[in-house]
């Protein structure tokens, strides 16, 4: 089968890969949308030294198949998989680390947090870019019946930890939240906080997603390149700030811009990856009353919880997916999703 490696220096190859196997407690997902995550970029983007194979690129001994927002349907099972933990031809979502199974994280359905450490795929095992995937039948997530498999993909990671990051917000009608950062998951928390009964308040340097953020509901919309960002979040608040406040650009600047803008006793949230950043403690945090929180992904109960709150509210996740894509295709879209001016991505197996 074909699978999409990253190769380094913004270059990945389609290659050949024996279709998988699944091992005793394993299945096999035949994939019918992988999501294009801008977490992906970090590793597209990444630098590589020809010879050098420490960083985990294609080069090294084992190719990795990038990919980390699986869903498809279940094409085989394990050995020891029992027809009552899934079946044949179900639709599914994978939750995408493998982790012991044993320790209090993995129990709780965070194997991202595994004390032995966690196999992610896509990154440091085969992803979902291509046409069949390898993975834990604990790492199964149902997909509802009424939502597509590219919704499904969007759940799997950007859209799913959007909203785990409006769960640790505690994000409630009524409130204000400024969402700094109108990528996959900025646009997600958007249309998101809005089903919740938020006003939204959009923040990115590119015009083209802040239009994107006014189609998916944001009330206000602040060009951080044109505008101060303390000063028009605070004139939108009658100089309280935000109650609440969630950064997904990774951008130093958004960051600090986030724990100052949001109110006092206020709660600010990042979710963007890596990164940087410098705060007053005192005048930013201490003296405010401030909670600032970490959010990574999802647990499996959280990413079905998600899929269940996008059916039962009919929110149009779809609308996140402004381009489709081949393999084949592979090279020119993350070609343009590096560019970062449009939405979200999506990759279906030929």
């Amino acid at each position: 089968m074909k699978g999409v490696v990253f190769t380094g220096n913004r270059t990945l190859e389609i290659r050949e890969f024996a279709d998988p196997t699944p091992g005793p407690r394993d299945v096999i997902l035949e994939i019918k949308a992988s999501g294009m995550c801008g977490s992906d970029l970090h590793r597209y983007r990444a630098e590589f030294t020809p010879g050098d194979t420490s960083s985990g690129f294609a080069m090294g001994d084992e190719p990795m198949i990038a990919g980390h927002e699986p869903c498809g349907v279940v094409a085989e099972l394990g050995s020891s998989v029992s027809k009552d933990e899934c079946f044949i031809g179900q639709r599914v979502m994978d939750h995408h680390y493998e982790g012991c199974g044993t320790c209090k994280h993995c129990k709780g359905g965070w194997q991202q947090m595994c004390l032995d450490g966690t196999t992610v795929f896509g990154s440091s095992g085969h992803g979902a870019h291509a046409k069949y995937m390898r993975v834990p039948v604990s790492t199964l997530v149902p997909l509802p019946d009424s939502l597509s498999f590219t919704t499904g993909a969007a759940i799997s990671c950007g859209t799913g930890t959007a909203y785990g990051a409006l769960r640790r917000l505690k994000i409630q009608g009524g409130e204000t939240i400024a969402i700094f950062g109108q990528g996959p998951v900025g646009l997600s928390a958007t249309q998101l906080a809005k089903a919740m009964g938020a006003r939204v308040l959009a923040l990115d340097i590119s015009n083209e997603r802040l239009e994107l953020a006014k189609y998916f509901g944001a009330d206000e919309l602040i060009n951080s390149n044109e505008q101060d960002t303390i000063s028009a979040i605070k004139d939108l608040t009658n100089g309280e700030g935000a109650h609440k406040t969630l950064e997904a650009s990774s951008a130093p600047s958004a960051r600090k811009a986030a724990v100052q803008t949001v109110r006092s006793w206020g709660i600010a949230c990042f979710v963007g990856e890596r990164g940087e950043v410098t705060l007053d403690v005192s005048p930013d945090i201490l003296r405010r009353q401030v909670t600032l929180v970490g959010s990574w992904t999802f647990s499996t109960q959280g990413q079905s919880e998600c899929a269940e709150f996008v059916a039962e509210n009919k929110i149009d996740v779809e609308k996140l997916f402004t381009d489709t894509w081949s393999l084949d295709d592979a090279k020119e879209a993350y070609e343009k999703f590096d560019k970062q001016t449009s939405g979200k991505g999506v990759i279906v197996p030929n």
